[in-house]
């Protein structure tokens, strides 16, 4: 074989794994949407391909494998949709930036919550997003949309920190300092930035799972106080 048919063979193995990937991938999201995270399996996504189980080992380890590139994937997306959402506000204007990229998540996860549920609840546990698992990446370019508008806020000088953090506080926010790129943002404000972070999630969690219901028709002005009170806290102007 010429280096020219080598290199055309290796293309065309490429091509076919991507294509593979892609297509494992779309079976993946149909089987999450259709039937929930359980329904996610080797054995069910090798069977819409038709590959045996065994086949399937070709491009996934096994479950985990398989989840995680689900996980990544759709942390991939959300990334993007966020960012495009930020992008419709002017760079200047970080709390403008911030309200419609927490309104993009409640959309995102309003229209996918089995998505949402596979990337926030966890239903499986090899949707993991630790430190070496393989989508913990994916999962910080996500965070960084919310984190770095939250510390463009903080270059502001508006954020109302406590004046002492607990020890024990301390040592779990390192790691988020770590993911600033040498921003030197004192633990306090980052205490700020997490507890921000649970308020958002949880206004959305709580309508997308429905736990909103026995009071609320309509939690849409719940949510929108949530996010000006979040962005009072970090300094942004009243819209």
């Amino acid at each position: 074989m010429t280096d020219t048919q080598g290199s055309a063979a290796g293309r065309r193995r490429h091509r076919v794994r991507e294509e593979a990937l892609a297509d494992a991938m779309r079976i993946s999201r149909r089987l999450l949407v259709d039937e929930g995270a359980a329904a996610v399996t080797v054995r069910a996504v090798a069977r819409e391909m038709g590959l045996t189980a065994p086949g399937l080992y070709r491009y996934y380890a096994g479950h985990r494998e398989l989840v995680q590139a689900l996980v990544s994937h759709l942390y991939e997306e959300l990334a993007a949709t966020l960012a495009s959402a930020r992008d419709t506000q002017p760079a200047g204007r970080p709390g403008l930036r911030l309200r419609e990229v927490a309104r993009e998540l409640r959309r995102w996860a309003l229209a996918h919550p089995n998505e949402f549920a596979l990337l926030f609840a966890k239903p499986v546990a090899d949707a993991d997003t630790a430190p070496g698992a393989a989508a913990h990446d994916p999962s910080w370019r996500f965070g960084s949309v919310v984190l770095d508008l939250m510390v463009d806020l903080w270059r502001h000088g508006g954020v109302r920190a406590p004046a002492d953090l607990d020890p024990v506080w301390a040592a779990q926010l390192e790691e988020v300092r770590e993911h600033l790129a040498g921003e030197p943002v004192p633990l306090e404000v980052i205490y700020v930035f997490v507890a921000g972070w649970a308020r958002l999630y949880g206004a959305v969690a709580v309508e997308v799972f429905g736990h909103l219901d026995f009071a609320l028709t309509d939690p849409e002005p719940l949510f929108e106080h949530t996010v000006a009170d979040l962005l009072a806290s970090l300094g942004a102007p009243a819209a």
